[in-house]
């Protein structure tokens, strides 16, 4: 954007909100980029449009109203191409927003200076932002994928303060490139130094033993997975290789930078997984430890598994987990060209739907509404900690699960967050049902002027299909209020899938 636009815009924002404080005028010139309903919408439906849905409610965090006429206008291969470059993505309305959150933004060694509760909330509320206004759809979806792969809780010693920094510069920036490079950056960042004792691993006598805690979540949860075919000698001869790195401590100088201590480190001779790492390696031999486990032909196997896990179906197609093996080999380990062959593969768009997860849910209820909202702690947040889904809180390494049946408990909050939310009983978060559904009506050559005939559209909107017999008669029963009939598709049995 030229200078004399953006001027344009900010000074065209700050007067519309002139009375509206710091987050009001954020918000109108993040609208004015953007980020808010389209001046109209097209049907979407038939199978085409299927496609296009079954894409965006799993590759992305479900439409923004327009998104689906865009993609079908774009095409499904042109969209993803250009989703696994997101830094071709002019994404300024999302940057509007995001960047109100200073603590996202600063060292890691300034983030001390934050009480740990602040940070907890900034970096929920940061992910959810992102989440819902970033057009960069792929690497948000991937930052949630890799937050549970890499899973650190944030209440357990100094991750307090340096997650922050770990899901920015190791998470984020490494979400679609080479997992090598992923792993490597997880393995040096103080927040998992921290948080699996990697910190506390040394062998300075011959007696000593090292900390096994971190070597046996990498083979067993970062790499090779539980039936990887490693052996608890692997996971010894690892926990070697890791020792001697530490983390300054947060009252002296140079606080939350590692640093490798000679002195604590196994600088003998190890064999790992089949291949030998010399002795005198030093440092080194994290590197090479690295490399032996990314490159592993379990490894591949392992994440092609999670990956049709997380976006295919609760019981990954052995066919697909075959090919994207074969992919994650053939390119070295990098992410993207694995991604563009899940999301093309047949198995992908023929899979059933899958219960969406508390985060999914709450995020694709804010973006199918195109909800105005800096996501407020005290509203937003504690919805969502309600629904036991608060991110970098689950308290084991495995991450929260991908299964159906430990998040059937919550729906109670589902339904009553869904309308909230489509009542504007959400703090300052706004949504605009009544424009929505104007834009509805609009969009259908031929529809009654009646409370009922918005209902159809307004379905396949917010689900993507019609409305079977049994639904529809529910739907009716509000169908002259059209905030409790928004809120009603949203808290729906049909919403709760994607």
């Amino acid at each position: 954007m030229k200078r004399r636009q953006f001027l344009g815009l900010s000074l065209a924002a700050t007067g519309a909100a002139a009375l509206s404080g710091c987050d009001g005028v954020y918000g109108a010139l993040s609208r004015q980029l953007g980020a808010s309903l389209p001046e109209r919408l097209e049907p979407a439906m038939g199978a085409v449009a299927e496609r296009a849905r079954r894409l965006l409610d799993r590759a992305a965090w479900g439409p923004w109203p327009g998104d689906l006429a865009r993609l079908r206008s774009q095409g499904i291969e042109a969209w993803l191409d250009q989703q696994l470059s997101p830094e071709s993505i002019d994404d300024l309305a999302c940057t509007v927003r995001s960047r109100r959150i200073e603590s996202m933004h600063l060292p890691a060694a300034e983030l001390y200076e934050f009480e740990d509760y602040v940070l907890r909330d900034d970096l929920a509320r940061h992910i959810i932002l992102r989440a819902v206004y970033s057009r960069r759809q792929l690497e948000e979806v991937m930052l949630g994928f890799w937050l549970d792969h890499f899973n650190i809780d944030i209440g357990k010693a100094d991750c307090k303060w340096l997650q922050t920094a770990f899901v920015r510069d190791v998470l984020r920036k490494h979400a679609l490139g080479s997992f090598e490079e992923l792993l490597r950056a997880s393995a040096k960042h103080p927040s998992m130094l921290f948080y699996l004792d990697g910190r506390l691993n040394q062998k300075r006598t011959p007696k000593e033993v090292p900390n096994e805690n971190y070597a046996r979540e990498l083979l067993e949860l970062h790499t090779l997975g539980v039936h990887g075919g490693y052996s608890q000698q692997d996971v010894m001869e690892a926990a070697r290789c890791l020792t001697g790195w530490r983390v300054k401590s947060r009252k002296g100088f140079g606080k939350a930078q590692v640093f490798f201590d000679a002195r604590a480190h196994d600088d003998g001779a190890k064999r790992v997984l089949g291949q030998d790492i010399p002795a005198g390696g030093g440092e080194a031999d994290l590197e090479k430890l690295v490399a032996i486990a990314a490159h592993h032909p379990a490894t591949a196997r392992y994440l092609a598994w999670k990956l049709c896990r997380r976006f295919v179906a609760e019981q990954p197609p052995p066919g697909l987990v075959d090919e994207l093996a074969q992919v994650y080999t053939a390119n070295q380990g990098q992410i993207a060209p694995v991604l563009r062959h899940l999301f093309l593969s047949e198995a992908f768009y023929a899979s059933e739907p899958m219960l969406k997860r508390p985060l999914r849910f709450l995020i694709t209820s804010l973006r199918s509404l195109a909800a105005d909202s800096f996501v407020e702690k005290r509203v937003i947040l504690r919805y969502l900690e309600r629904l036991g889904q608060m991110p970098c809180q689950y308290p084991t390494p495995d991450g929260y699960p991908y299964e159906s049946h430990p998040w059937m408990g919550g729906l109670l909050w589902r339904w009553r967050f869904a309308h909230d939310l489509a009542r504007n009983r959400m703090g300052k978060t706004r949504v605009d049902v009544v424009g929505l559904c104007r834009l509805l009506r609009e969009s259908q050559a031929e529809v009654a002027d009646t409370p009922t005939a918005l209902i159809e559209p307004l379905f396949a909107q917010l689900v993507g299909r019609q409305p079977q017999p049994a639904e529809r008669k529910a739907l009716e029963t509000v169908a002259a209020q059209p905030a409790q009939l928004v809120g009603l598709v949203l808290a729906s049995p049909a919403f709760q899938f994607c």
